[in-house]
């Protein structure tokens, strides 16, 4: 798992762009689906499509100023603050979109008083057009998503029991409310102030005939993977924006064409040497049809005069798509031939072949002549590839398929380049093993001074791909890569005393570089006394000597004395054998934490603990096992006394007085009394 690659030093502005147009292209890529629906229905049902239809093209308007920004929102609230983020998101840019239309209807008002007191009649009035909110939604969402995480962390810890419910209902929606105001008189004006800049900016660049100046910007960002904050944050907006009003939009076209990266492909597969040219026509296939454009990336940044290549090539073809009057109706996401085919406008299709002809044309003919002028090695395209990947902060699956750098990542498990700050725990159903493990490497991570590194507990279900480092069970490594792919991935037999837990620290300190806070002390037993409560764990549900012999005895019997203290029904139990089925509930130093599947839940009816020793051991699937804690956790109500089991079972004196322990008051008392 160890890697040599360090993490940049010092504030870097293309670093800071790329999180930007991450962040951004992460917000708007999951909704592509809903815009191409959108772009299809303009295609057919407009009064110019191919099968004009009056009352289905009445929902046209609606999804591109309503739906299409909202789904947005949700998604870029739900990046910062899960479902909660989602809700606080879309209310928030229901305000901004609120306000635009405000402004955009007093604007239109005066303008109207003003033609009539002008005596214009001979004239016809030209409304403003409204403000669809997209970048509205981008930057409204993601903030108050943010301010609803700071102020429930605020008074988290003060909520009286029982009044948890109304608190973050009615804290989410007041806090709303006034998200929505603020973005009606705040962030509207604002917006709408941008977008007619930039698109003031767009419209002189095409009267001027000047809009293929914009490769000069757009080809070397793509390479350097700015390509996101200029599409998705810029060109996505405007054009959408356009092509409500005009039907279509050559906006789509400035970065999607594959001409440009098509045709340098094509130059290694004739001019190139060595691995570059074996690799490039399979890449031309892949970025030709496939979309994936930076697979040529890597050839770009073996020979950096390509990037003139591509600059003149993607020139080509926007005075091609210019002269034509070419657009697309939505987004063509990935920048596939045949994504962008599948959203054209119907009276571009052959102006749209041309210009991509011709920027595949220009971009092999410069690319060529630089290949055969200039001195060429073998091709170093593992080197070029792994040059890529460093700017861009994570492994390329598609590069490293064509070079055999994607073999080299699993079996390193560095699939992520960058410094760690987000360490999760996954497991089943996110209640025993996992919290357990993230406890015993949360004290680590601090105990090594890194402070700000969040390490924390998660289902596998509910990743998605913004962690750094997963950690799961070696089972469920495979099911875990598959939500995030960019992570670096550690598998564990188990999770109270692997020696992966110090590599993971060592790698927080690789990348990291010496942590500016001081080493936290280790914590003492005293100092993480304090359990939930007998609603969590009572003595009637602590057996100091239990009768089970192996895993499964062992898991009646624990959960029997969750049946008893009336927290789950037998079908929970049930569940618990299901979930051993599949992944061990082991912890190590003696300890088995079984529990149920995520889809077990539902038979929880509140959060509840038991504690089973069996003073001569059991075998718990070729484990020698003494102490079996069995849980059922309703949301986060049973992981302090999880965390406080961990503590205890990461210290072997503390498992001994455990093990000695003659009543069930000194197994509460070890563990951390909450009567005290």
């Amino acid at each position: 798992m160890s890697t040599t690659t360090t993490a940049p030093s010092g504030f870097s502005p293309r670093v800071a762009l790329q999180k930007v147009g991450t962040s951004l292209s992460n917000m708007v890529m999951p909704n592509i689906p809903a815009l191409i629906a959108w772009g299809i229905l303009t295609a057919f049902f407009i009064p110019d499509g191919w099968t004009p239809n009056e009352p289905l093209a009445s929902a046209v308007g609606p999804m591109i100023h309503y739906l299409l920004p909202l789904l947005i929102a949700n998604t870029g609230g739900r990046m910062i603050y899960e479902a909660r983020g989602a809700v606080v998101g879309v209310i928030a840019t229901m305000g901004v979109i609120a306000g635009s239309d405000w402004l955009i209807a007093q604007d239109n008002a005066a303008a109207l008083q003003e033609w009539v007191e002008g005596g214009n009649a001979e004239s016809a009035f030209t409304e403003l057009p409204q403000v669809h909110m997209f970048i509205g939604a981008m930057i409204m969402a993601p903030l108050a998503a943010w301010v609803m995480k700071k102020l429930d962390a605020l008074w988290s810890n003060h909520i009286p029991a029982g009044f948890e419910m109304l608190v973050n209902m009615f804290s989410a929606g007041i806090f709303g409310f006034i998200a929505l105001v603020a973005g009606f008189f705040g962030l509207a004006p604002l917006v709408n102030a941008l977008m007619s800049l930039l698109a003031d900016g767009v419209a002189a660049l095409i009267n001027a005939h000047l809009l293929p100046l914009v490769s000069i910007l757009i080809e070397p960002a793509k390479v350097f993977f700015l390509n996101n904050a200029i599409n998705h944050g810029v060109l996505t907006p405007l054009g959408i924006a356009d092509a409500g009003t005009n039907g279509k939009s050559v906006l789509f076209l400035l970065e999607s064409n594959p001409g440009p990266g098509v045709g340098i492909l094509l130059a290694y597969t004739f001019f190139g040497r060595g691995a570059a040219r074996a690799s490039a026509p399979g890449a031309a296939i892949i970025q030709f049809f496939g979309g994936i454009h930076e697979i040529y990336f890597p050839y770009v940044l073996m020979k950096p005069i390509l990037i003139l290549a591509a600059i003149g090539g993607g020139m080509a073809g926007v005075a091609v798509n210019v002269a034509f009057g070419t657009g697309l109706q939505a987004p063509a996401a990935p920048g596939s031939i045949v994504a962008i085919f599948a959203v054209a406008a119907r009276d571009s299709y052959l102006g749209i072949a041309l210009a991509v002809l011709a920027a595949a044309g220009v971009s092999f003919a410069l690319s060529a002549l630089f290949l055969k002028i200039g001195k060429q090695d073998d091709g170093d395209i593992a080197a070029a590839t792994a040059k890529m990947e460093q700017m861009k902060g994570k492994k390329s699956s598609v590069a490293g398929a064509l070079t055999g750098a994607g073999a080299a990542a699993a079996a390193d498990g560095s699939d992520h380049t960058g410094p760690i700050s987000k360490i999760v725990f996954a497991c089943d159903a996110g209640m025993g093993s996992s919290a357990m493990g993230a406890t015993v490497l949360r004290k680590k991570v601090r105990a090594a001074g890194f402070e700000d590194v969040e390490v924390t507990n998660k289902a596998i279900s509910s990743l998605n791909d913004e962690w750094d480092v997963v950690v799961t069970q070696k089972e469920l490594t495979d099911r875990a890569r598959q939500r995030t792919g960019s992570a670096v991935h550690v598998s564990v037999d188990q999770f109270m005393n692997s020696p992966r837990y110090d590599e993971v620290v060592e790698l927080v300190e690789t990348r990291n570089g010496t942590a500016g806070a001081a080493a936290a002390p280790a914590a003492t037993t005293s100092e993480v006394a304090g359990a939930p409560g007998d609603s969590i764990l009572s003595p009637a549900s602590i057996v100091l000597s239990g009768t089970a012999s192996d895993s499964a005895s062992g898991i009646d019997e624990a959960g029997a004395l969750l049946v008893a203290a009336g927290a789950v029904d037998q079908g929970y139990v049930s569940a618990m054998h299901d979930r051993e089925a599949t992944v061990s509930t082991f912890m190590g130093n003696g300890l088995a934490i079984p529990h149920g599947t995520n889809e077990a839940k539902s038979s929880i009816q509140r959060s509840a603990m038991s504690i089973v020793r069996y003073p001569d051991g059991i075998d718990w699937n070729g484990n020698p096992t003494t102490f079996v804690i069995g849980i059922a956790g309703v949301g986060n109500e049973h992981l302090e006394l999880l965390q406080k089991v961990a503590m205890t079972f990461s210290d072997p004196a503390q498992v001994q007085r455990l093990e000695n322990a003659t009543t069930t008051e000194e197994i509460l008392e070890i563990l951390g009394d909450s009567k005290e």
